[in-house]
């Protein structure tokens, strides 16, 4: 199996590397500062302006949308496997670089369904805008009510009403819903509660200005609002056209685990980015600063730290990029064993390499004088998003348990 990127993705990887260094990179200060600015403005969820300057250097330099498959979009003519290696790069500057090439949580995903499983007139309304980079959207599945580490405990009501269905529910954690652009959500819930199980739920389209959807708060992780925002949001007999409905009625499962799987190849190479970049700043902090008579960079247990982030790095760079090359020769389901195991490990190894980075940076490392406290909160996050750890660890386990 070649896990190396391809000529094409090769050249590609040259291109975001000099964008990072010559505009992401830079850039960094100027969007804390302009964020800072907003949030004393009362305006935390907007975009910084830095943003959009970005966006219009990577389109013009064709960085825009390399998160679609070959089979998508064969104008890059980039595999899973291809983006993989572009994603890792990106997450170096998670908050910034993925959203500057058109790649950003949950975009990505909104898009891949809406090609996937849209109709014409939906994709034309929706998902033309969201290719073009002016607007964003939501995906609205987890509730607070219910265990929703099984999605199967959806609450949420989606009710036939002649040409209508009507939405009573409640959500939250809805990345994306406080920002301004956000048009759209994705909307899980339940249209038969006595059917099987598996085919209860259903996906329907819902515009943020319907009637009955109410933004209620901005989540906090770990006491950092998100730009975007993780929404809580209320459903009270909110009315969307019958034909919102994303595929069939009781599909909802299905498209689910559509969209999560190759999503979660994006979420853990950003994952192995941040982690790169926080192996990084350990480097550099344990070189400039001096204990006992020499550079940290000389104590034992620094260099331990050191050397343990680089096998835990790679192993996970290794079995992640085994998932993406299975996801392009034998698809999704067939890799889900892989993906489960590849969101277990990338947060956890990204949380074990920042977590010592900050060790190494002292009171430094748990201040905002360094970004490493913020991403530490958004590795720790991702143990949740997209299904919790102890989830993909019991279907890991079943899948093993049926090979015996």
């Amino acid at each position: 199996m070649d896990l190396g990127p391809s000529a094409r993705a090769s050249e590609y990887l040259s291109t975001v590397t000099a964008f990072m260094d010559a505009h992401v990179y830079p850039a960094e200060p100027t969007y804390a500062e302009q964020r800072r600015a907003l949030t004393e403005q009362g305006t935390p969820h907007h975009l910084p302006p830095v943003v959009e300057e970005l966006k219009e250097v990577a389109r013009s330099q064709g960085l825009w949308n390399l998160f679609l498959p070959e089979s998508t979009d064969p104008a890059h003519g980039l595999t899973v496997a291809d983006y993989a290696h572009i994603a890792e790069l990106t997450g170096r500057s998670i908050e910034i670089a993925p959203e500057a090439m058109n790649c950003s949580a949950p975009d990505t995903g909104t898009m891949e369904v809406l090609h996937m499983f849209g109709t014409h007139a939906q994709r034309a309304q929706w998902l033309e805008p969201l290719l073009d980079g002016r607007i964003r959207s939501g995906f609205a599945m987890t509730e607070p009510d219910v265990a929703s580490s099984d999605a199967t405990n959806i609450a949420t009501r989606i009710e036939r009403d002649g040409d209508d269905y009507v939405i009573n529910g409640r959500k939250w954690w809805t990345t994306g819903a406080l920002d301004p652009r956000c048009e759209i959500l994705i909307l899980m819930g339940k249209t038969d509660p006595a059917a099987e199980t598996h085919r209860q739920q259903s996906m329907v389209l819902v515009p943020m200005d319907t009637p009955g959807v109410t933004v209620q708060r901005s989540l906090p992780v770990f006491g950092y609002h998100d730009q975007h925002g993780h929404g809580e949001i209320t459903f009270d007999n909110a009315r969307v056209p019958a034909s919102n409905l994303i595929g069939e009625e009781g599909a909802g499962f299905a498209i689910a685990q559509a969209r999560l799987g190759p999503g979660r190849i994006h979420h853990c190479m950003r994952m192995i980015g941040l982690a790169e970049r926080a192996l990084d700043m350990m480097i550099d902090r344990s070189r400039e600063r001096v204990a006992f008579g020499k550079p940290l960079s000389d104590q034992g247990v620094v260099r331990e730290s050191i050397a343990l982030s680089r096998i835990e790095i790679d192993q996970a760079r290794l079995l992640t990029l085994k998932a993406a090359a299975m996801i392009d020769s034998v698809g999704a389901k067939a890799a889900r064993t892989e993906i489960a195991a590849i969101k277990v490990v990338a947060p956890r190894v990204a949380c074990d390499v920042i977590d010592r980075a900050i060790q190494v940076h002292g009171g430094a490392g748990v201040s905002d004088d360094t970004p490493l406290a913020a991403m530490y909160a958004g590795a720790r996050s991702l143990r949740l998003a997209d299904g919790p750890d102890e989830v993909h660890l019991r279907d890991i386990a079943r899948q093993e348990l049926r090979r015996r």
